[in-house]
Parts: structure tokens; sequence; C-alpha cells
């Protein structure tokens, strides 16, 4: 029976970080994926949805100068499939050397399904049905999660699909309803529209989208939909949703009473995702499960030692590079020098929406929840010179500090034209819970977006080249305490 320093389960991009951190180690690593390597990350989720919003993006810009343009879906699907398989086979060349340089002494990828059988043994079956065992001195648990189905929604990935079934429509359709106003839903009502091809209807059972977000940002995210052609259900409860004819058929129920029947080509229905833990084994090594089902651990370690996880069988934020975090930070952990707890502090975002949306640390929604005492500065995209040169000033920045002389950054969100890029600096900034000083006296290039950030900052120490006095539309400063939100009349004095 052979035995491994460590066994992962899961070639998603969590598993498959976690392995190569091993490697680092030299460890011997046993690397074990059910489906494809580079899981739905790869396949049916961050890779293929970001491609198609970067085409879409094109095509709608395209549009404001030459609305007769025309786009062949196939063409776009295509386009989808060379980026999947053009990292794909990064990939898979990657580790077809690996083994050849390492060879079993170090390194094997291994297709198939793995099963727990206690906290030292991994059971393997292979797709033509054999099975066996190896030894595990470690195990990473990094097998991901799928699309949550609602039992009365009849999900046939075709007609009625999820973010897993985009892939199966095989044209524009002429009108899609979205159930789930979150981050997925919202990019999805982005790329449809932004094709110009699609009516999109966003089912929102708030009374505004992207609820965890700040109002100013759902506010700027829907309007743009809006005049993309969206038609936002805001306060709607779905109370059936039928295939009939090939087509679907939604039932709304509104808060003021009044009922709606509304007939689409296609629906996706993106509520959320559950971690993929069925017939893993977790019940017989004893690993425990929080109350919302996902695997509990404490820094990535769970109630048994030498067994951890990574990813989003965690719960936590459901992105790739948080999963690529933890897998690291797991492997350290068993193999390495003791290390601090992971910091989810500065973690960097990116809503793929039109405009996109950055963000890093805390929202002012969050500091208000928490009654935190803080100092908010915000500038409008209509005074960077850079978003002006692009004719694409429809945004802002806001950043929050703390409300004392050491201005501490808490949080950034950025809405706007290349708002992803923008951030960076921010979230070191946090990361290292440092001031505002040093940023705002850099020397940034110009003309760029993130001059943006910059004047921020000049703003709070009361030296900015724009006067919030004088712009008051465009830029402004105040405090929230208390649940009190207070302008900011007197700025600190220049230094």
């Amino acid at each position: 029976m052979d035995t491994f320093d460590l066994v992962v389960m899961g070639g998603g991009p969590a598993g498959y970080a976690g392995a190569m951190r091993a490697l680092d180690f030299k460890k011997k690593v046993l690397l074990v994926e059910k489906k494809r390597l580079g899981g739905a990350g790869l396949y049916d989720g961050v890779l293929t949805s970001k491609t198609l919003w970067e085409h879409s993006m094109r095509v709608s810009a395209i549009h404001e100068t030459i609305p007769s343009y025309e786009v062949s879906f196939e063409d776009i699907v295509q386009n989808v499939r060379e980026a999947v398989f053009e990292r794909k086979t990064q990939m898979t060349l990657h580790i077809g050397l690996l083994e050849a340089a390492l060879g079993s002494k170090l390194f094997h990828y291994e297709k198939g399904s793995a099963k727990i059988v206690d906290k030292n043994t991994v059971e393997i079956k292979k797709e033509n049905g054999s099975t066996h065992v190896v030894k595990a001195e470690n195990i990473l648990i990094a097998t991901g999660s799928h699309p949550r189905y609602l039992p009365n929604i009849p999900i046939d990935e075709k007609i009625i699909v999820t973010s897993d079934g985009v892939k199966n429509i095989l044209d524009f359709p002429e009108s899609m309803v979205i159930l789930g106003a979150g981050v997925i839903g919202c990019e999805f009502a982005t790329i449809f529209s932004n094709f110009g091809k699609t009516k999109v209807f966003i089912i929102d059972k708030a009374n505004r989208i992207l609820p965890f977000e700040d109002e100013d940002i759902s506010e700027t995210v829907t309007k743009n939909l809006e005049l993309n052609g969206v038609v936002v259900h805001h306060n709607s409860q779905l109370k059936r949703m039928e295939i009939k004819n090939g087509k679907v058929e939604y039932e709304l129920l509104y808060k003021d009473g009044k009922r709606e029947v509304i007939t689409v080509d296609k629906a996706l229905v993106a509520v959320g995702r559950v971690p993929t833990i069925d017939n893993i084994g977790l019940e017989n090594a004893g690993v425990k499960l929080t109350d919302r089902g996902f695997i509990y651990h404490d820094d990535t370690q769970t109630n048994v030692s030498n067994i951890f996880v990574a990813g989003d069988v965690t719960g936590g934020i459901a992105l790739v590079s948080v999963g690529e975090r933890e897998a690291r930070h797991a492997v350290v952990r068993m193999f390495g020098p003791a290390i601090k707890p992971i910091s989810y502090k500065n973690i960097s975002t990116i809503m793929f929406l039109k405009p996109e949306v950055g963000a890093v640390g805390m929202s002012e929604q969050e500091v208000r929840e928490k009654n935190i005492p803080v100092k908010i500065v915000k500038l409008d995209y209509s005074t960077n010179a850079r978003a002006i040169a692009m004719r694409k000033t429809k945004g802002f920045f806001k950043i929050i500090v703390t409300n004392d002389n050491g201005m501490r950054i808490l949080g950034m969100r950025a809405v706007g034209e290349h708002a992803s890029s923008a951030i960076q600096a921010v979230a070191y900034l946090v990361h290292t819970n440092q001031g505002i000083r040093e940023l705002a006296d850099m020397i940034h290039p110009h003309p760029s977006i993130i001059e943006g950030i910059q004047e921020c900052l000049r703003m709070l120490l009361g030296k900015s080249i724009y006067k919030p006095a004088v712009f008051k539309d465009k830029l402004q400063c105040y405090t929230c305490e208390n649940g009190v939100c207070t302008p900011i009349s007197s700025l600190i004095t220049s230094e």
C-alpha cells in the first residue's frame, strides 16, 4: 500500500495550489480529481463567465458607435472553449511534466473519486469501477461546491439552468429570467444584456440588488443594468416556475399584493452554492460540519488534527484567490514553521458588472452596523482625467478610514472602468494596518484611474486639488458615528 505525506482530494484551484505548495517542502503528494482537472473554477465558473463578460463588454462598446453590429453566439462560445482549452492544457502539461520529472517518489496525479476510510486512509475509485487504497499522513479536502438546486423548480440544465448549464445554451435567447440578485445573477444579467440580443429580467426578493453591498453601489449597478434594458422585479416573491412548450413561465407575487405571470425563453437559477461533500467519507474520520452544512475548521484545520480544508467547502468567501490561499496556508501548517492565522481583512474582490466593482475590506454598510467611528470620502469618476479620456465617467471611489489622526484604511469600493485595477495598493495598506499619508504623497502615473484614489486621500488630509466645498455633488467627506453621518466642513490642516 502506497503511503503519501499528503493526499489532496479535489483538483480545482484550491487543491491544485495545495499540492504544488507541498512539493516546495519536498513531500510525497497524491492529487486526486473526480472529474476534470481545474474543477468548476475552470469549466463552469470563473474562467468561462469572465471570458463571456470580456466579450460582452467589447460588443457593448462597439454598439455605442455601431448599433447594428452583429455577433455570432457560436463565435463567442468558441472563444470561451479556446480559453478553457488553453488553461486546461497548461495545467495538464504542468502535471505531466512534474510526474515525469519527479516520478512516484514525490508526486502523483490520479483521476478518480477519493473517499476517506479513516483519518490516515483514503480509497480511490476509478471510472472503470476498480478501487485501491493509500495511506495518508495528512489529508487536504478541497472538493469545492456546486449550484444550489431548489426543490420546486424543474432545473433541467437546458431550459432552466444553473451556472453549470449556461454552456448548454446554443444561441442568444430572446428573453431570460434570472432568479437571484447576488453577484452571479447580476454578472450574467450584465453579460446577456451587453450582447443586445436578450431581454433580461431579474427576480429580486429585496428592495435592491446586491443587498450585501452599500446602497450607492447597488443603485449605480441597477441604473446601468436598466440602461442595458434589464428589468428588475424588486420586492417580488417567486410563486412558481415551470417549463411549458419549451419555454419558461414564472409567476411573481409582489409585496403590494399584485401578481404577474411572464413567459421567457430561458431561466437561470443563481441562488448560491453548496459544498460538494457527499460520499467523501467525512463520517468515517469523525470530521464535523457546521450548522450551515460546511466543514468545520479552525484556520483550515478540522477537528481531526491531520485533516485540513480549503476553498468552497469551508463555507467562507467563495473566491478562487481565497481557496488557493487557504490551501497553501494549510500545507504550511502541516509541514512548515508556525505561522499567523489567515487574515481575511484585505481580500480584494471584483464584481464583473457594468461598470465593474472593485472592493477590499469593510463596506460603509458594515462599519455602520458595527458602529465603528469612521471618516468616509467619495470621489466621482467624472473628475478623473483618464475616465474623461475614455469617455467612461460613470462611477465613484469610496474610501473608509478610522476617525482619528492615524486614519488607517478599513475598506474601499471602486465602481467604474478599471475599478478592479485600482484597489490593490489600498489592499496592501489594509493588510499592513497603515494610514494614508504615504500613498497620498506618491507620484502616480497620469492620466490613470488610480489618481482618483490619491485625490480621495488628499481630501482626507485637507489638501486635494478639487475642493469638496466647491464640487459638492462630485466630492464628499463625512464622518459616521453612532448611526449619524455628518459632512466634514473643516478638514485636517494641510501638512
